[in-house]
């Protein structure tokens, strides 16, 4: 690593212990150890032709409820601690956060939005300030009330976050300045209101998520005093309660026998215990299913994804699939030369060998994306098209390029922007993973290398993230979008998130962009929120900071014993939301066995 990047790291070491709240992923959807910090979302993607989001199991259950038994899960990576203010909540920290907190809100099959640990929200007339009320007699694990005053120190310590508050400050009057308004408010007991910068129509969407896991403040407060120390034992009023944890091998959780869901949401919870597995390799993922020393698993990989669809069809295992959430793209940092000029932009999207890139790495697998949305979502945009393939255009803008410009510096490499006649970059991505080696190579040697040389650097998937919140890259291999309701990818987009340590990873600001954003937020109709997000992928597209590859599959795996798999409900009997983004809540389920 250049020592210009080793003094950065140094120098903010500290801040970059936390988490970043994003649902991104310091890699690609085929990455073995990908994960995707997660923020919140909304109204849901409609199912997809091909590989649709299933909401209900294949078979119906084999038996009625049983008791007992351990629920053991493979995940795709470990995470840093599960603490919701702080930590690095990717798919598999989120799979654990939703299994010892409860959400102030849930999503329905439908993307609605139903109350859950909230007994209601409500908006003021302009949308700017929401009230909540959480539901009565609620205690934590440690035996601390659920009130007001637990929502406003979660709100406190997010707020304050170095970086998950990054997600959330921007939308907010800054609380620094004298006679700002509050931006949460205690309104009695067990009532808060939140007062936002802009108005926002689709807030009870963004609880569903990390921000709406409520934690025990005395255990936050415990924590920040131990330096994070205890974020390795979450505390909150979920279902299962933390008994265990071994860094990079289990996650045990236990049943909470005074959990506030049980004869108010379903009849009991069944499971003694979930486990949750680390498990990078997904093969290795895969055979400790078939070989039923798991019960769940997760992946994005293209041959993972065809293997459980072949065994669900054989009745070996239980699968669903769903490629509405998520995309894989390269993504580039325009911030800083060669890509703060959009003539290297457009060489390398044109560069890319895209379809390579979907035959050898996807396998043909994974529906081709040319923006955020699926063929068939209501926000696609036919008139944009992910340009690709087309070296002929490249070589003249590498050209121009050079000319003008092919004696600056490259921050990154810390050499000049072109030698040779070529454009110098470097390619970043998470490893170690040799599906991830495998896509950088195919990158360079089947389309960059012609009009780039091509640097690598290969990082572990914590450092990889926080070097691109830095703005430390050129380009990196990444997954994110996704949001059920579109307008929650926000964070990702504006230019109030793209200064200092970014959410707006490629560092690009266009407020007329910015203009439509808030439009959606404000109420419109439905037809022109549609017209507004297919506006919003245009301008993504027109940009060339990130380049499409294909539309994730999350794919799960269930051993046949996994009974009531999408049977969960809510606070009125309304069936919730199956999976989504890699994690599903498990307090419904039981094994057939016990």
């Amino acid at each position: 690593m250049p020592a210009r990047k080793n003094a950065i790291w140094r120098l903010l070491s500290v801040l970059l212990a936390f988490s970043l709240l994003a649902a991104a992923c310091g890699g690609d959807d085929d990455d073995d150890d990908g994960a995707e910090p997660n923020t919140t979302e909304a109204v849901e993607t409609p199912a997809t032709d091909g590989v649709a989001q299933t909401i209900a199991p294949t078979d119906p259950p084999e038996t009625g409820p049983v008791a007992g038994g351990t629920l053991r899960i493979g995940t795709e990576a470990e995470v840093d601690g599960v603490n919701p203010t702080t930590s690095a909540l990717s798919a598999p920290g989120l799979w654990m956060g939703i299994t010892v907190f409860d959400t102030l809100t849930v999503y329905l099959p439908d993307g609605s939005v139903a109350p859950y640990l909230a007994e209601s929200i409500e908006p003021s007339e302009d949308l700017k300030s929401w009230t909540l009320k959480v539901r009565e007699g609620i205690s934590f694990h440690d035996g601390s009330p659920l009130n007001a005053d637990a929502l406003i120190a979660n709100f406190e310590s997010q707020i304050g976050a170095p970086l998950v508050g990054l997600a959330v400050r921007p939308f907010y009057e800054d609380q620094s300045v004298e006679g700002a308004t509050p931006a949460i408010e205690k309104v009695d007991e067990f009532t808060v209101k939140w007062n936002l910068l802009d108005p926002d129509a689709n807030f009870p969407a963004s609880l569903t998520g990390q921000l709406g896991m409520v934690a025990s403040p005395t255990w936050l407060a415990d924590s920040a005093a131990a330096d994070g120390g205890l974020d390795q034992a979450p505390v909150g009023t979920g279902p299962f309660k933390f008994e265990s944890r071994e860094q990079d091998s289990v996650t045990r959780f236990v049943r909470n026998d005074d959990w506030w869901g049980i004869g108010v949401v379903q009849d009991d919870i069944y499971l003694d215990a979930v486990e949750f597995y680390p498990l990078t390799d997904t093969e290795q993922r895969l055979d400790q299913l078939l070989n039923d020393d798991l019960e769940i698993i997760h992946t994005t990989v293209s041959s993972a994804v065809s293997e459980l669809e072949d065994r669900s069809a054989s009745g070996e295992v239980q699968a669903q699939f769903d490629d509405s959430t998520e995309e894989s793209f390269a993504m580039i940092n325009s911030s800083v030369p060669p890509f703060d000029d959009i003539r290297a932009r457009q060489a390398l999207t044109f560069a890319t060998p895209r379809d390579a890139y979907n035959e050898i790495i996807a396998e043909n697998v994974n529906r081709p994306a040319n923006g955020p949305f699926t063929l068939d979502s209501p926000y696609y945009n036919p008139d944009v098209v992910q340009e690709a393939d087309d070296p002929d255009r490249a070589a003249p803008l590498v050209d121009e390029y050079c000319a003008e410009r092919g004696t600056e510096t490259n921050p990154i490499t810390e050499g000049p922007t072109c030698t040779d006649g070529k454009i110098n970059i470097e390619l970043q991505w998470s490893g170690p993973s040799i599906v991830q080696d495998r896509i950088a190579e195919l990158l360079r040697d089947d389309g960059w290398s012609e009009f780039f040389n091509v640097d690598f650097d290969e990082l572990f998937q914590d450092e990889h993230i926080q070097q691109t919140a830095l703005g430390q890259y050129n380009v990196n291999t990444w997954r994110q979008f996704g949001a059920p309701d579109p307008s929650r990818d926000k964070v990702w987009l504006m230019c109030r998130t793209a200064e200092g340590i970014s959410l707006n990873w490629p560092r690009f600001c266009d407020e007329a962009r910015d203009a439509l954003i808030v439009e959606a937020d404000s109420g419109v109709s439905e037809e022109r929120f549609i017209e507004l997000q297919q506006e919003i992928a245009k301008s993504m597209n027109e940009a060339y900071t990130y380049i499409f590859f294909n539309h994730t599959i999350w794919a799960y795996g269930y051993s046949n014993s996994v009974q009531n798999v999408c049977g969960m409900t809510g606070v009125n009997d309304e069936q919730l939301r199956c999976n989504e983004n890699g994690r599903q809540q498990v307090r419904h389920m039981w094994l057939a066995e016990g």
